[in-house]
């Protein structure tokens, strides 16, 4: 890997780390609000934080 390279991949886990992370904080904020709906919104935060994992584990890839 040359140092371009390096410097892409750490931009990639850096962004999906902060999708993640922006998704769970907000998802606790919604389930703050309205504790009944709890089951729905994890459901949701799950199926996205995957989908940004995704998207961060296809762009390593293509870096490397």
């Amino acid at each position: 890997m040359t140092i371009p390279n390096i410097v892409g991949a750490g931009l990639v886990v850096i962004g999906a780390g902060i999708g993640i992370g922006k998704i769970g904080g907000s998802a606790m904020e919604a389930i703050a609000r309205q504790p009944e709906a709890t089951g729905k919104i994890q459901t949701a935060m799950l199926i996205a934080a995957a989908l940004i994992e995704g998207i961060g584990f296809a762009a390593l890839f293509a870096v490397s």
